[in-house]
């Protein structure tokens, strides 16, 4: 597999209890009434770790060798060499017999897809030849792998979505048909980065939706999605096709014809311009969605089925959730890398209990939550419930080393062992900086974010910084550690609904938070620019005493470059002229309305910092 190496945004979550919940968001299918039943397939290889590099290690081949839990919709994944030099690819099920199939190239020229014409059957046994033809020089290479028996009996959770308190959310006049969640900022001292906040509320009142706050924690745009309950999570900008886009997980995402999770790009205007779903008949999970210089994405999936859980102590008629990442070709959306933990890291690894687990609610192992691409091209996958993060060979899917967990590669030195943790990922510097929830359940006072440098030659990692909340605070789930260009930390609290930043000795910055109800998977302060294509929103409201001439409204949601607004007045919209001005004051800014104004019309214009105008409203009437 090519190198992945390259610049990439900065930037999980359940625990076994909340995993109904889990199983919601991803929308797994479910069946009432299930009974105990014959022992499940065993779901891991007969060894673990095996290279998925074949003929001579020049082709990297999804499903992976001697895999258990491949989709029975799977595509047959061949990376490393231009489709011009693959040839005789034959696919043979063990019960549904010679699979025809197309064979479809990657835009990037280093591999293809074979696409089968109709899916495989469960629990099958899938063998596959084919040909890399190098000059004169011709090599045949083959490999077998099972399909999994999906679990359809897992139930179909998720949180109720409650009534909306007025405390909870904010209301705009100019704006009647936005209602984010307030916004308090309890501490902002000088030295903060420069840059907005991105966060994705949820679970709280109101509505849900991605929301961009400017470096004062004031509104800049907020998307409320639909219907009731849509959530949205690891709102951030990205790089794609050389443009800084916003991307966003959400579910239910409706578009191409398909209703289910999927990924959103958005350009500068707010338009989305691309939708990206997994393959392999799978749902993207929230955790991760990171788009590569390469025209890649790199996309987290979990996935319910059938396993005999006998050797860790749960139901020999159980299930587990397959959790997985894949490498996705964001022009064509075919599947060029599929890596299945199950394949790489024992079941026993797990600080998670089968013991309770069944298929409605499946052995939630492993739980991967951050991808990272490191400097030398290989893959750091954080996994939650083994407390550890991977070093993934990308060219042959084998864990080279693990940090912390039950088998952790190097010594662990004080402060340095996570539990529960989310968001690893490498440093320029070369350390490792992860979210330390600590919990759940609870095994740190209080969750942290934390720095851990590694040595390579005695195979040793030390703590370098840490810091915590000065109130404490305990994340069962979720959160992040985006370390900032300038040195600062910005960290996203996760299940707590706090954003913190912190200068480099650990003093703190800037603190801010969102009702308790709420919750946001992950936070960022990132630079934007949002020029959208409407027009600034206007309100007029009169004023409420005899003879006053009220009050006029201005916003324009995403609107990144407003400094100050001209206020238009006139008897009829053709006669407006300038009448006022005023700064603008955080998402709506109220501008008293001058004697003599009201009997007419009024309008406003948005202008930026050199006076120029940006954008201006439609008239609305100042009655008398």
């Amino acid at each position: 597999m090519r190198s992945l190496a390259g610049p990439v945004s900065l930037a999980g979550l359940i625990s076994l209890a909340a995993l109904v919940w889990l199983v919601g968001l991803v929308s797994l299918p479910s069946r009432a009434g299930a009974s105990v039943g014959p022992a499940a397939p065993r779901c891991t290889p007969p060894r673990l770790n095996i290279s998925a590099a074949l003929a001579g290690s020049q082709v990297t081949v999804s499903p992976g060798p001697e895999t258990r839990d491949a989709s029975a919709a799977t595509q047959i994944s061949l990376l490393g060499a231009p489709v011009t030099e693959l040839s005789g690819v034959t696919v043979v099920g063990s019960r549904s017999g010679r699979h025809p199939g197309r064979l479809r190239a990657y835009s990037q020229g280093d591999g293809a897809s074979f696409v089968p014409t109709r899916p495989f059957a469960d629990g099958e046994r899938v063998s596959v030849r084919a040909d890399l033809h190098q000059g004169a020089r011709t090599t045949p290479f083959a490999w077998s792998f099972t399909v999994a028996q999906r679990d359809d009996d897992t139930e179909a959770g998720g949180t109720p979505h409650p009534v909306p308190h007025p405390i909870y959310y904010q209301k705009f006049h100019s704006a009647p048909g936005l209602e984010p969640p307030t916004v308090t900022v309890t501490t902002h001292s000088p030295g903060t980065t420069a840059g907005d906040l991105f966060l994705a509320p949820y679970s709280g009142p109101g509505q849900y939706g991605p929301m961009i706050l400017d470096e004062n924690g004031a509104l800049v745009w907020f998307k409320p999605l639909s219907p009731q309950g849509t959530r949205a999570a690891d709102f951030r900008v990205q790089q794609y096709e050389g443009k800084p886009v916003l991307t966003w997980w959400q579910d239910p995402l409706t578009g191409g014809g398909a209703s289910d999770a999927g990924e959103v790009i958005t350009n500068s205007s707010y338009q989305q311009i691309a939708i990206v779903r997994a393959g392999n008949g799978y749902q993207p999970d929230l955790h991760e969605f990171q788009i590569t210089p390469q025209g890649t994405a790199l996309i987290t999936v979990y996935d319910g089925i059938d396993c005999d859980l006998a050797s860790v102590g749960g139901p020999r008629d159980g299930a587990v959730v397959d959790t997985l990442m894949q490498e996705i070709d964001l022009k064509t959306g075919l599947v060029m890398f599929e890596w299945h933990s199950l394949d790489h890291v024992a079941l026993s690894s797990s600080y998670a209990s089968a013991l309770h687990s069944s298929s409605k609610t499946p052995f939630d192992y492993f739980h991967i939550n951050s991808i990272d691409v490191e400097q030398d091209g290989d893959l750091l996958v954080g996994s939650r419930n083994t407390s550890a993060a991977f070093d993934v060979d990308p060219g042959t899917g084998i864990v080279r080393w693990q940090l912390g967990g039950k088998h952790s590669s190097f010594t662990m030195g004080p402060g340095t062992r996570t539990a529960w943790q989310h968001d690893a990922r490498q440093q320029p510097d070369g350390t490792i900086t992860f979210f330390d929830n600590g919990a759940t359940p609870v095994t740190h006072p209080q969750s942290r974010a934390i720095q851990v440098s590694l040595d390579a030659q005695n195979m040793t990692a030390t703590l370098i910084r840490a810091v915590q909340h000065p109130t404490p605070l305990v994340a069962g789930s979720q959160g992040n550690l985006q370390v900032l260009p300038d040195g600062n930390w910005l960290v996203g609290w996760g299940e707590e609904p706090y954003v913190s930043e912190y200068g480099p000795a650990g003093q703190l910055l800037f603190d801010a938070h969102l009702p308790a109800a709420y919750e946001s998977y992950r936070a960022y302060r990132q630079q934007w620019s949002g020029q959208p294509t409407g027009s600034p929103a206007v309100a007029y409201v009169p004023s409420p005493a005899p003879g006053g001439d009220g009050t006029l409204y201005a916003s324009w949601n995403g609107a990144s470059g407003v400094a100050s607004w001209r206020v238009l007045a006139g008897s009829t919209p053709a006669t407006l002229a300038p009448l006022s001005s005023a700064a603008k004051a955080g998402f709506e800014t109220a501008i008293a309305l001058p004697a003599g104004v009201a009997g007419g019309d009024v309008a406003v214009q948005a202008l930026d910092g050199s006076g120029a105008v940006l954008g201006s409203s439609a008239a609305v009437r100042a009655p008398a």
